[in-house]
């Protein structure tokens, strides 16, 4: 616990001016980010008696080992740069607001020739129109259903829009007339154009005019005695009526505005907020947060409007916001709201009327939200506490392991041997720090000899940062030659392949899957694999570079649980015995009988069937060989689609497949001469040259076999090659049952 007096800063250095300020620990972990009117007085509050300070004030302040300052010139700047630092070094103690699922969107893409309507979550992209959020997304398509019968815009994703251009047929919706058919001509670009700005109108609030447009039509036809015109027009007034009866009115037409409302306790946060367009409420949504910070409710509110609009700007940011308390001062908040927007944004607590009853009403759902966070946490805290006080108890740990990490190994038959890192904290998956693995150290099948090689990597990457932090222990600093080197690595300071987990999810949740960021590599300091890079990880407070930005690998598990038996079991524990790491336990699952296997030991520790620890286990084991199998599928799908003219410099993706076109695959463009090449429209006798040199020193691939029946494959025999009319692998052994059982 460090002295807030030995890193004061001395009388007359703190600057009276605005500005930003960052408390950092004695690691250099950025904890805590403030902005401040006046630095000088705002810090003087942090350095007085700590029996003054309220008791989380004081934890930061005796955490933290040395405070820094950035002065601006105005409070709206104090303000964004805040945001910045508080997104950039996601500080401990500063207030989070996490969303607690991604909220869907209805998206008009007015930035493409042919707009398009659709779903869409995550960060959202210049020249998109959005409406929400809405709950559900079931709730957008019924809406849009509706809809198109009166704006029938395209909705169909490019592949379905190019294929039905190619075969000049529309889809099905072009032919029941939910779509105009823009993809065989039947509306031109700009009339296209102009009915998604008018779909936009309408989601945009502006209703009026459509709906008495429409009746004077239907009336007009009724009139000419067309009467089934007039009857279509009245089916589409009807869809426009029931689309807007969806969204109930609760202010005067024409009205956008956000209310925002807090719930609020000692320790937690719930936040609602209300989006009203158009008069009508569009979206609804909510966070809860731990208050890590003493704050009141307008700090709180303040912290909401920028999570809320730091990353929009225009018509996303309303005319009117309304809060239950203003924060402190107003006026540079309420200014970045306008600079935000482009034009005048009022921030106020409404006080009668209308507005005022809204706001009780999104009081009250902010209200119910903390009370069910709170029910289910406890719920949730009950059961993950039970399962980790299990695990320690069949284990022998000397507590709960709060962090786990597990590790599988995937192949097929032998190829692209890779591995998966999966981390549960507390119970729940960490994604953000999943890590996957190329074994590189030999090749072939060889289960026990990988989990040996990727323990040792991972751990050795750990002591490497636990040793740049200077957190080794009296008697501890080694030096490279001290460290043990293992058999595992074979390759002397060679590069690895280590990528970020954040993949997408089986649910939906996810939208992006984040791959190896491509960083240098550097040598690790010991003989064997280095490990790449990793991205930085943004959630919760790891260990951080001297930047304040996280590190990687810098967390060590409490208990490591390896996929298999005990040969693994004792693979991973000699790894961690060769490193000098006495201190975080092993365990593996076996998939048969589902026993635990521990090192040293020859009889397993068999769990209840009914055991909350062993359905953990069994989570954490089938989310590690789920991420493992999906890598090695990647990888496998990545290789079978390689080709030989892949390394001919200068051939774009274009020529390629026209090459493959003429000749019907790579065997015949390699036996075909340079004549026979240069008839190929768009390939020069240069490059016909180099085609054929480069086929003629790359090895053929070998013929596919059936290893069911033993029969090769050829190309004679009719066997299928991957084309670029047909993409795909080639034909592997067996029937599909026998094909997953080669599969590991």
């Amino acid at each position: 616990m460090a002295d807030p007096s030995s890193y004061r800063p001395r009388p007359g250095e703190i600057p009276d001016s605005p500005g930003v300020y960052r408390f950092r620990d004695e690691h250099r972990r950025v904890i805590y980010v403030g902005k401040a009117k006046s630095l000088r007085q705002r810090l003087a509050n942090y350095f007085q008696d700590l029996a003054n300070l309220h008791p989380r004030t004081r934890t930061m302040v005796t955490t933290a080992a040395s405070v820094e300052w950035t002065v601006v010139s105005t409070e709206v700047e104090a303000l964004q740069l805040e945001y910045s630092w508080i997104k950039e070094y996601d500080p401990r103690f500063n207030v989070k607001y996490r969303d607690d699922k991604s909220y869907p969107y209805l998206a008009v893409t007015m930035n493409e020739e042919f707009p398009r309507v659709q779903v869409m979550r995550g960060q959202k992209k210049k020249g998109v129109r959005y409406f929400g959020p809405y709950g559900h997304a079931w709730a957008i398509r019924d809406t849009v259903d509706l809809l198109l019968r009166v704006f029938p815009v395209r909705t169909c994703s490019a592949g379905v829009f190019k294929n039905a251009a190619r075969t000049g047929r529309p889809c099905l919706l072009g032919y029941i007339g939910k779509c105009s058919a823009p993809c065989v001509g039947r509306i031109t670009p700009d009339d296209h154009w102009d009915l998604a700005d008018e779909f936009c109108d309408f989601m945009a609030g502006r209703t009026g005019t459509y709906l008495r447009r429409l009746e004077r039509q239907m009336a007009e036809a009724a009139e000419e005695m067309e009467y089934e015109r007039a009857a279509r027009l009245r089916d589409d007034i009807g869809a426009l009526k029931k689309a807007m009866e969806k969204s109930a009115v609760v202010l005067a037409d024409a009205t956008d505005a956000d209310l925002i409302a807090v719930a609020e306790d000692e320790l937690e946060a719930a936040v609602q907020i209300f989006h009203v367009r158009g008069g009508r409420v569009r979206g609804q949504r909510g966070w809860v947060t731990d208050k890590v910070e003493e704050i009141t409710t307008g700090a709180l509110v303040e912290h909401a409007l920028q999570q809320l609009y730091g990353e929009e700007s225009g018509d996303a940011v309303p005319k009117e916001v309304l809060v239950p308390a203003l924060p402190d001062p107003v006026e540079p908040v309420q200014q970045w709201l306008t600079e935000r927007r482009g034009s005048g944004v009022s921030l106020r607590i409404p006080q009668r009327g209308d507005k005022k009853a809204l706001m009780e009403t999104v009081q009250r759902n902010a209200q119910q939200a903390l009370v069910l966070h709170k029910t289910k946490r406890a719920s949730d805290l009950t059961t993950r506490s039970r399962a980790l006080e299990e695990i320690a108890e069949a284990l022998d740990l000397d507590s709960a392991p709060l962090r786990i990490e597990c590790y599988d190994i995937s192949h097929l038959q032998g190829d692209d041997v890779v591995a998966s890192m999966v981390v549960f904290e507390d119970g729940l998956a960490r994604k953000s720090e999943y890590r996957r693995f190329q074994i590189k150290g030999f090749e072939g099948q060889d289960d026990v000899r990988s989990m040996h090689e990727v323990i040792t990597r991972r751990f050795r990457r750990y002591l490497a940062e636990k040793e740049k932090t200077g957190e080794w222990a009296d008697g501890e600093d080694l030096t490279d030659g001290d460290r043990p080197t293992t058999g595992a690595d074979t390759t002397e300071n060679g590069a690895d392949t280590t990528e970020n987990g954040a993949d997408t999810t089986e649910n939906g949740a996810d939208t992006t899957e984040n791959g190896a960021a491509p960083t240098e590599n550097r040598a690790a300091p010991t003989h064997g694999p280095a490990l790449a890079d990793e991205p930085a990880l943004t959630d919760g407070p790891a260990l951080k570079d001297d930047d304040g930005r996280p590190k990687r690998f810098a967390y060590p598990p409490q208990l490591v649980v390896v996929d298999g038996g005990q040969p693994q079991v004792a693979a991973a524990q000699r790894a961690l015995d060769d490193l000098g790491i006495d201190d975080i336990a092993v365990c593996g699952l076996a998939k048969r009988l589902e026993e635990v296997w521990l090192p040293r030991e020859d009889d397993p520790v068999v769990l209840p069937r009914t055991s909350e620890g062993l359905y953990l286990l069994q989570r954490v084991r089938d989310e590690a060989h789920r991420f493992a199998i999906t890598y090695q599928r990647a990888k496998r799908a990545k290789r079978f689609r390689s080709s030989p003219l892949d390394d001919v410099p200068g051939l774009g993706e274009t020529r390629k497949q026209a090459l493959i076109k003429h000749f019907g695959s790579v065997k015949k463009l390699r036996s075909a001469t340079i004549d026979q090449i240069c008839e190929v429209p768009g390939i020069g006798r240069k490059t016909a040259e180099t085609v054929a040199v480069a086929l003629a020193g790359a090895t053929p691939a070998a013929p596919a076999v059936n290893t069911a029946t033993g029969e090769i494959m050829d190309d004679d025999d009719g066997a299928p090659e991957t084309t670029a009319d047909a993409p795909g692998e080639p034909v592997s052994a067996g029937t599909p049952d026998e094909r997953r059982g080669q599969e590991r």
